[in-house]
Order: structure tokens, then sequence, then C-alpha cells
């Protein structure tokens, strides 16, 4: 059975489900590209809205004239008083003008539309998750500071930084990703990303009257697309794939260049650095060539969450009488950083899927229960813990 609190939680989300679509429709209907930083102003004014009339203060935060970044602070929080910070994102993969092709629809017990579910869904259960707690008349021992960047879709270069500060001091991150699979699983772990560009140099020659004073990029090239497709190793979570292939100038010369993009995901800050190890260490086995490798680590892996966080889930989840799940993400998000830090919860978003493809959706009972559960997160007391992530942070995130 749920505790009481916790089903008044639900009843009243229950009861919003019409005010739940229609503040959800109003964020889609902003249509907010990661690449038109203008274009986030009108989501922004949307929440900011919404998270003054619940008692924020708002701060916005930049390094790039472009764009901007939201910052709500609780304006009755005391000083010196624990923090957890709630981590989201107002861009969307999608172009200003798609809602004219695909249009926010309700059928069937779904939502569709562009950013429905990455993650103008997230954003909505965060504000009714608040409104929540304010109708229960319950206050939480840590207070929330909310932080919705404008560039994670692009890699959230002009934010990460401020995830680092953020998740230094916090007790605890939660992160508004959509949940994993059909089953809506939370993200417990998620896996690092990194990106090589291999360049290769050779000698031009004609590949007719005289090809042996040349030496072929492209040769070479096909020795190294080789190897890296030996190092993926599915069994410990490592994937390297060589995404584009460029080279040469013509047919009938041999190839003086040519380059790849490669892509690696691995499970721990460890196997990166092997990785980026052996990736470096290559040497050319045609004559007369040379290699340049640029690039590496982006995202630092997010590894397994720390227990205690994953078992207050399994709390919250059992006082609303919901089945709930763990996994692991192949993609990274803002949590891979802030996970360095603190001890992160990632996929608290709602079921559904088609993240970045034009079938997107959400399951809207899902919606009412992640705003449910996120309640009940953000109520939870602080974490008893050492600073138990402190050994993993890295230079690389510095």
């Amino acid at each position: 059975m749920g505790s009481e609190r916790a089903l008044r939680i639900r009843d009243f989300l229950q009861a919003e489900e019409e005010g739940i679509v229609g503040l959800l429709e109003r964020l889609v209907a902003a249509e907010s590209p990661t690449h038109d930083p203008e274009s986030q102003r009108a989501v922004q004014t949307i929440l900011t809205d919404e998270l003054r009339e619940l008692g924020y203060r708002i701060r916005w935060a930049s390094r790039d004239p472009g764009g901007r970044h939201l910052l709500a602070i609780p304006t009755d929080r005391s000083p010196g008083a624990p923090l957890q910070i709630v981590l989201g994102h107002t861009d969307t993969v999608w172009p200003t003008g798609t809602l004219e092709n695909r249009p926010f629809q309700r059928f069937r017990g779904r939502v569709v539309g562009p950013g429905v579910y990455d993650m103008k869904s997230g954003l909505t259960l965060l504000v009714f998750a608040l409104r929540a707690m304010r109708s229960v008349g319950a206050e939480p021992e840590v207070a929330p500071v909310i932080f919705l960047n404008c560039d994670e879709e692009s890699g959230s270069l002009g934010s990460a930084y401020i995830v680092r500060r953020l998740a230094r001091i916090a007790d605890r991150v939660y992160v508004l990703e959509p949940s994993l699979g059909r089953r809506g699983r939370l993200k417990t772990a998620r896996k690092g990303v990194g990106h090589f560009t291999i360049r290769v140099t050779g000698r031009a020659a004609h590949a007719g009257l005289e090809p042996g004073h040349g030496a072929s990029a492209i040769l070479e090239l096909s020795h190294l697309v080789q190897h890296l497709f030996a190092l993926n190793d599915p069994k410990q979570g490592i994937s390297v794939n060589v995404g584009t292939i460029d080279g040469g100038l013509s047919p009938n010369v041999v190839a003086p260049e040519g380059k790849i993009s490669v892509d690696f995901r691995v499970l721990t800050l460890e196997q990166a650095d092997e990785l980026e190890r052996c990736v470096r260490s290559l040497e050319t086995v045609t004559p007369n060539t040379r290699i340049e490798v640029l690039g590496g680590l982006e995202k630092p892996p997010m590894e397994r969450t720390p227990r205690e966080l994953w078992q207050l889930a399994q709390v919250a989840a059992r006082e609303l009488e919901l089945d709930l799940a763990e996994g692991l993400a192949g993609g990274a998000s803002d949590g891979n950083v802030a996970s360095l830090y603190a001890p992160t919860l990632d996929g608290l978003g709602p079921v559904g899927g088609g993240a970045h493809a034009a079938h997107e959706f959400i399951e809207l009972t899902s919606l009412i229960e992640r705003s449910a559960l996120l309640s009940l997160l953000l109520l939870a007391p602080p974490l008893e813990r050492s600073r138990a992530t402190s050994g993993r942070r890295s230079g690389r995130a510095a």
C-alpha cells in the first residue's frame, strides 16, 4: 500500500491531467531548435512564469552571447542548506516549422509532437511535481535548484561548466531526460562518448604512369578501419564505429590524403584511457604514410548510480504502487558530467519512444506517474554518505 502523502500527490496530479497536457502543448508549441538560441526565449518565458509562481527566483547564465541558460533557485532557501539539482534542457533537435507537418496531438492515451519526448514532457512533469508538493503542504529538506540549459542537443558546450559547478555542491542530481525503453527504466548508468578524427597523409602519384612513386593514404586507411573495428568489445560495453571515410583526389591519382571519423562508447574512465592509448599508438603499415589522431573522450561515462539513491527511487515507487526498473543507456546526457561529482539519477522523464524521430511520443499515464515520482524524490531526506563519487573525478571534466 502506498503512503498517504504519496497517494495524495498522485490524486492531485490525476485531477490535474488537463492542466498537465495543456502546459505540455504550450511548451511543444514554443519550438526551440538547439542551433537557434533566440528561439529558446519563448519556452524559457513559459517556464520562468511557472517557476516564479512556485516561489523561485530566476537567474540567467551563459558564456555565449547567442544563448542563455535558466537557473532557478528557491527564494526561501536557507543559507548553507543542502542542495539537490534538477537538470533539464529547453532545446530540441527539430527546426522551427516542424509543427506545420507534425502538430501536437493527443489520442489513444498518447501524446505526439516534436520534442514531446525529449524533453518538453520532462519540463512539464517538473512544474507539476513542484505543484504537487505544494498541494500537500510538503517542504523538501534539500532545496531543489533547477538548471535548464539551451544547448544540450548540441553537446552542452556552453553549459557543461555550470553543470559541474552545481554538481560539486549538490547532495544529489536528478536528470529529466526520457526514461529507457518501453518499460520506462531509470538510467542508472550511461556510456561515455568520444570521437576521433584520424588523418592519413601519403604521397600523390599518377596511377598509370608511376604508381610506385605514390603512397596511398586510402590503402593505409583500409588497414586502420579494420584495426579500429577490432577494438569493439561488446561484453565489456566498448563500442567503436568508423562512421565516415573520405579521401583521395581522383581515380587516376594515388591518394595523398584521407581521413576517417570515429565514434566510441565506454562504460568506465579506465576503458576510455586504455582505448585512447591504443588509438594514439597506432602505427602505419603502408610505407611513406603518416597518421595524425585528433579528439578523444567528450562526455565521461556515468558510472552506476550509488545504490542509496537508486533505493530512494525504489521506495518512492513502492509508495506510489509503481513498478520501477533500471538500465544502462548507450547515449550521454548532462548526467554524465554531473555524476563525476554527485550521486546522479537519470531518465526521470515519462515512458515513450521515438527520441529524435518523426514518431516521437509519450504515454500520458506515465507523465502523471513520473511527476509523482519526482515529487517524492525531491522530498527525500539528505543522503547519508561520504563523498562517494569524489574518487571518480576526472581531469577531463574539470
